[in-house]
């Protein structure tokens, strides 16, 4: 798969957002929004207030290493999402956990403060799923997403992924179970609707 799709990483572009390569300078930013309260909490990154209380927006060196070896990390796709609006970058899409037996990977993305509520998130999920089938050649990409994190469980659901089962009381956030959903989307299911299933209900 090397040369085909993972590598080079591409730019794509959308009408509201940027997706990009990451650069060694986006982990400071990225630091930031890992340790937003709304990012660590609906994540499961932490697993109580007060664990969110104790982070340190500060990047350390490993994810100084990390963003800095995105671009060139095969068999999975990590992309800043910039906000055309303002040039900043304002969180990531990611397709890992790459399955070549199933053409299969897992989907991941995260938003900022900064970027939420204006409709960033949904294109830039479009935008890597078209991605992931048109260009990788991927059959399925899923995800998961906790119970108590609905507004991101309709983003998944407006651009094409389908629930396929809950794990019950599979984390815990201050002491409360939460359930773990499962959610995902197959090529031809893209196919028919290229990430706007609701369009081609209603024609």
């Amino acid at each position: 798969m090397t040369g085909t799709g993972w590598l080079p990483k591409p730019t794509l572009e959308g009408e509201l957002t940027t997706l990009r390569p990451f650069v060694a300078s986006d982990a400071e930013v990225m630091a930031a929004i890992f340790t937003d309260p709304e990012v660590l909490r609906l994540t499961g990154s932490a697993t109580s207030t007060a664990e969110i209380a104790a982070q340190s927006p500060t990047p350390d060196e490993r994810t100084r290493e990390w963003y800095a070896t995105r671009a060139s990390a095969d068999e999975r796709l990590d992309l800043a999402v910039v906000d055309k609006a303002s040039g900043a970058v304002v969180g990531e899409v990611v397709l890992n956990s790459y399955d070549e037996n199933a053409l299969s990977a897992n989907f991941r993305t995260l938003i900022g403060p900064q970027g939420r509520g204006r409709g960033l998130g949904t294109e830039a999920a479009r935008l890597i799923l078209g991605y992931g089938f048109e260009v990788i050649g991927l059959h399925r990409i899923g995800l998961d997403v906790f119970a108590f994190n609905p507004r991101a469980q309709r983003v998944y659901e407006n651009v094409g992924f389908r629930v396929e089962g809950r794990k019950r009381d599979a984390f815990r956030f201050d002491g409360e179970p939460i359930d773990e959903i499962w959610m995902a989307i197959l090529a031809p299911e893209w196919a028919e609707h290229r990430g706007h299933p609701q369009r081609a209900r209603s024609t």
